[in-house]
C-alpha cells in the first residue's frame, strides 16, 4: 500500500522508466535543447506520423519552440549519456550547448544532432497549455537514424552519472518542481475563478 504521493511518483517512475530524449529548437539566431521524458507517438497512420511532447514553460527551449512553432526530437544512446549533463544540467540562455556536436539544420530550422540513435523533425500542429508546461502535438516532418545503440532509460542514467552531476540533477530537478508547483498551482486557481469557463 502506498504511503503518500512521492512514494506512487517513485513506482510510476521505476515501473515505465522512460527513455531520455534532447528536444532541439531555433528560432532566429537563437538555439537551444534540453532533455525530456515525456515524448510518445501520437498516431496509428504510418502515413501522417505524429508526436506529442511537454515542455515546462520556465525553460528557454519552450520560448524557441512557441516562437518556431518546430522542434526536432532525438532519442538518446548510452553512447551519448554526456548529453545529459550538455542539455539537462545547463542553460541555453548563457551557453551554446551544440558546440563540438556533429549538427545539421533540418527543414523548420531546427538543429539536428546527427549522433542520434533516431530523431524526427516536427511542426506544431496544437498546443495546449497545462500551468507548468505546454503539450505539443507535431507533424513528423523528416526522420532519420544515427548509430546503432541502446536507448538510455533514467534509471541506467542514474547509474552512469558520476556523483556530482547526479547531486546537480536532484538539486535541479527540486528547483523544477518548485516552479512547477507554483505554475500548476496559479494555472488551477485561474480555471477555478468565477466566470471562467
Amino acid at each position: 500500500m502506498l504511503k503518500n504521493l512521492t512514494e506512487f511518483d517513485d513506482l510510476l517512475d521505476s515501473v515505465l522508466d522512460p527513455v531520455l530524449w534532447v528536444v532541439t529548437a531555433r528560432f532566429g539566431d537563437e538555439q537551444s535543447g534540453l532533455i525530456a521524458t515525456f515524448v510518445q507517438k501520437a498516431s496509428l497512420v504510418p502515413a501522417l506520423p505524429r508526436m506529442v511532447t511537454a515542455i515546462a514553460r520556465h525553460h528557454y527551449t519552450w520560448s524557441l519552440i512557441e516562437n518556431s512553432q518546430s522542434f526536432a526530437l532525438h532519442l538518446v544512446g548510452e553512447a551519448q549519456l554526456e548529453w545529459v549533463d550538455r542539455f539537462g544540467l545547463h542553460t541555453g540562455r548563457t551557453s551554446d550547448k551544440f558546440i563540438g556536436l556533429h549538427t545539421t539544420r533540418g527543414t523548420t530550422g531546427s538543429p539536428i544532432l546527427e549522433d542520434a540513435i533516431l530523431w524526427m523533425e516536427c511542426r506544431v500542429e496544437a498546443s495546449l497549455d497545462t500551468g507548468d508546461r505546454t503539450i505539443y502535438l507535431a507533424e513528423v516532418v523528416s526522420v532519420g537514424t544515427g548509430p546503432d545503440d541502446r536507448p538510455l532509460r533514467i534509471k541506467r542514467m542514474l547509474e552512469l552519472l558520476p556523483e556530482g552531476q547526479r547531486s546537480d540533477l536532484q538539486r535541479m530537478t527540486a528547483k523544477d518542481i518548485t516552479l512547477d508547483t507554483a505554475a500548476i498551482e496559479t494555472w488551477r486557481a485561474g480555471k477555478r475563478s468565477p466566470g471562467r469557463s
